[in-house]
């Protein structure tokens, strides 16, 4: 297993070769270490907002997930939670906080769960486990539109249908700032170019996941938006109450990222649970 940097960047990242793929992330700042987990098809830029709040105060490990921004796609079975594990273990790092969007949430959960001498405390937002389903009328209008674009070679409109989770069901996509809606299709863009429909489906699940939340323990704390959809509330929700040490704030007015939409809001409660960690 190797490390190297790639330089010459506003963000320099750091490439992690796991013995089957290289895994890209940035490596800022020099306190107390915390890792940063995207949402599914973005990438460890739309954490962003957050550095100029955690640094120099904090060490960010900002993973790209495998298949994502910089990193490798996948070249056998995985799990993303044994990824950031093996990353982990190679930095020196844990017990640490884990904090993670979405898909980068269900990792954080799945590393709870799988490695739990890694995780000192968890921040999620908008999601459940790595098993939830989904069944808002929202989300099902957006999987079918990206479907028949899909049939249709329609790339961008893929895309456009993708990041409409940016809004929520009570807003249309012109209503959020432009800039992070140009960013997050930036991110989706860059990952979907990586792949193809025919990509052999090498994610492996982590089981049990809702039954085995009982057993985690660390505090957590989930940042929801005010306005994403009622699913993805819901099962953040359902999360906090299960876990043994749990609690939600939201941040009003804000969908799927809340992290990009009002960034000061979300520091605020982020920076907190952090200062009340240390003591």
């Amino acid at each position: 297993m190797t490390e190297s940097t790639v330089t010459g960047s506003t963000d320099d990242l750091c490439f992690f070769d796991s013995g089957h793929g290289r895994l890209a992330y940035l490596d800022a700042g020099t306190g107390e270490p915390l890792v940063l987990l995207h949402g599914g098809l973005l990438d460890h830029r739309s954490w962003a907002d957050q550095l100029p709040a955690l640094l120099p105060a904090y060490r960010v490990i900002a993973l790209d997930t495998r298949g994502h921004g910089a990193s490798d796609n996948a070249s056998r079975p995985f799990r993303p939670a044994d990824d950031l594990a093996d990353l982990l273990r190679h930095l020196g790092l844990g017990p640490l906080t884990v904090i993670g969007l979405s898909m980068g949430g269900t990792i954080a959960l799945d590393l709870a769960l799988e490695h739990p001498e890694l995780v000192r405390a968890l921040v999620i937002s908008g999601n459940g486990t790595s098993e939830s389903e989904f069944t808002d009328p929202w989300l099902g209008e957006l999987a079918a539109d990206q479907t028949a674009a899909l049939a249709e070679g329609d790339g961008e409109g893929w895309i456009d249908s993708f990041t409409r989770l940016a809004s929520g069901p009570h807003r249309r996509l012109d209503e959020v700032d432009p800039e992070v809606v140009r960013r997050l299709k930036e991110m989706t863009r860059n990952t979907i170019s990586k792949h193809t429909p025919d990509d052999p489906q090498y994610l492996v699940p982590v089981t049990d996941t809702w039954k085995r939340l009982t057993g985690i323990t660390v505090p957590l704390l989930a940042i929801n938006g005010g306005i994403d959809s009622a699913d993805h509330v819901n099962l953040a929700e359902r999360v906090v109450r299960t876990v043994v040490d749990g609690r939600a704030v939201t941040v009003e007015g804000t969908g799927h990222y809340p992290n990009m939409e009002r960034p000061a809001e979300f520091n605020a409660h982020l920076l907190a649970f952090l200062g009340a960690l240390r003591g």
